[in-house]
């Protein structure tokens, strides 16, 4: 099921944080791949699983979107091309069509698959949840990184790793 599709079938989670969307961090205390408190998703979409503007995730996430990267034509081609396409507006589901400088919560296994075809896009670090390093390797993160981080290390006591977990 696409994000957007996604987004617009689970109803009564997006009301829930809604209310506290307008904050900068996210309202459910999530840390970023930075351990630092995870950042809205830059653009002006209402990006993210939950539809609240963050790379939240929870149990009903199997996608795991948690990578909040910034759209480029190459990608939206990418993904269009393997049946998820980013780039259609969708008004049923409340879906606006990317378009490249949008940013938008990716699934961590997409963004891993675009990079190792070269077509990765650019990557807000403090904007992407910590569960990303379940897939992505800090490292890979940070090569990627668009630069709107003031900080590209990890917080003291941070548990987070340069290399995606096994299980």
């Amino acid at each position: 099921m696409s994000a957007a599709r996604a987004g617009a079938s689970r109803g009564g989670n997006t009301a829930a944080v809604s209310t506290a969307a307008s904050a900068d961090v996210a309202p459910d205390g999530s840390l970023s791949v930075l351990g630092q408190p995870l950042q809205r998703c830059p653009g002006p979409h209402r990006s993210g699983f939950y539809r609240s503007g963050f790379c939240m995730t929870g149990p009903d996430d199997t996608g795991s979107h948690v990578v909040a990267a910034v759209m480029t034509e190459e990608f939206l081609e990418f993904t269009k091309a393997r049946g998820n396409d980013l780039s259609t507006p969708r008004p049923e589901w409340g879906f606006p069509g990317l378009k490249p400088g949008d940013g938008w919560c990716l699934c961590a296994s997409r963004w891993a698959e675009a990079e190792r075809a070269g077509v990765a896009p650019l990557v807000a670090l403090g904007s992407t949840h910590a569960n990303a390093l379940k897939t992505v390797p800090l490292d890979t993160l940070r090569a990627h990184s668009d630069g709107s981080d003031a900080s590209s290390e990890p917080a003291q006591g941070d548990a987070a790793s340069d290399s995606p977990s096994t299980a």
